[in-house]
């Protein structure tokens, strides 16, 4: 029988600080996750045993966190060719109707005592989220996301997917939780609706990130320095207006033909300004990261690594030793670089979006 896991804003782990040294204890989310992947593993589920990752942070201001994953880039099933940000879900593809169940951890579901009643006196339908593992794992707990895999979702973020997203973050006690999202036209793999999740035990530098104030009401800022991209932020109690607010901006991006990528992480709350080391350790609610990019379609290119959802967030699994032993930051950043729109067009994006946003 499937285990459920389910969940209330109760749950939520708002006092979290980055690199504490007194750790909380691992949440029952955390153990669930950590537990059932382990066991997986265990079981040999997975396409190649993963160990600790041999891993460098490359000498810069980037703080670049590099790891060596030979294995992923042999052993990972090939991904689907793309043509389109728009492509309809192609059922006789592979899909996560597919898979193997013995994959599957748990069903992640949210009670109904604490959904709040929709419009017209309409009671809201609890929402399945399946977590299952990734066979071809990035780090330690790569699980995937798959709202209701029978509906037959294409790879575009809805905002139950969203919501989801943003409390499995919440639900963690591990500042190194992270969730992401790469649409189609941005290295997403599979054409059917699904979200990262992983753990990774070193800080990003966009966890603290400086931001520019775009519409600070609805939490919206751009972020300073490279790469440049939006950023939201909220605490527990904000997640159903924000996760609102994220679609409006994918809907968009979609709507135009951008592709994007989102990364979502613990992080301080945004500032514009220099805080305070004690400050930027404040790890109580979740940054989300959107970066609109160039599209990339056809199957993807091996190289020395993709340009999607982790490695903007500053986290870079390397294919090969060569590259991860002489690569510098200079490098990655002329790589990454290749994939960011141009600043013009990244300007009159921005213009658009805040405009969209101001009349909804």
């Amino acid at each position: 029988m499937l285990l459920q896991f389910v969940y209330s804003a109760q749950d939520f782990v708002t006092d979290v600080l980055q690199r504490s040294e007194n750790c909380p204890p691992p949440s029952k989310f955390d153990a669930l996750i950590r537990d059932g992947w382990t066991d997986r593993m265990d079981r040999g589920l997975f396409r190649y045993h993963l160990g600790d990752l041999e891993t460098r942070i490359l000498p810069g201001p980037n703080g670049y966190i590099a790891q060596l994953n030979v294995q992923r880039g042999i052993e990972r099933r090939k991904p689907q060719e793309i043509l389109s940000i728009q492509q309809e879900f192609n059922p006789s593809q592979f899909n996560f109707n597919k898979i193997n169940a013995d994959e599957i951890i748990c069903e992640m579901m949210k009670g109904t005592a604490a959904l709040k009643d929709l419009p017209n006196g309409q009671l809201p339908q609890p929402c399945k989220m399946v977590v299952l593992i990734n066979v071809s794992p990035l780090e330690f707990g790569h699980c995937l996301f798959v709202p209701d895999p029978s509906l037959c979702l294409p790879q575009i973020l809805t905002r139950t997917a969203v919501q989801v997203g943003i409390e499995s973050v919440l639900l963690s006690s591990n500042p190194g939780f992270r969730v992401g999202f790469n649409s189609l036209g941005a290295f997403a793999s599979v054409n059917h609706l699904h979200l990262h999740g992983y753990y990774l035990d070193h800080e990003l530098k966009i966890e603290s990130n400086l931001v520019k104030p775009l519409i600070p009401e609805k939490n919206f800022f751009r972020l300073q320095g490279f790469p440049v991209g939006f950023l939201f932020f909220t605490k527990s109690e904000e997640v159903d207006t924000v996760a609102r607010t994220i679609c409006d901006v994918t809907d968009f991006l979609v709507g135009e033909n951008i592709a994007h990528n989102l990364f979502l992480t613990r992080g301080c709350p945004p500032s514009c300004q220099m805080q305070s080391a004690k400050e930027r350790r404040l790890r109580k609610g979740v940054r989300i990261a959107i970066w609109p990019r160039i599209a990339c379609f056809g199957a993807k290119e091996e190289s020395a690594f993709n340009v999607a959802l982790c490695e903007l967030a500053g986290h870079l699994p390397f294919k090969n030793k060569k590259d991860f032993n002489s690569t510098t930051e200079r490098e990655v950043i002329s790589i990454v670089q290749r994939y960011l729109l141009p600043d013009d067009e990244f300007q009159r994006l921005e213009e658009q979006l805040v405009e969209h946003l101001l009349t909804l």
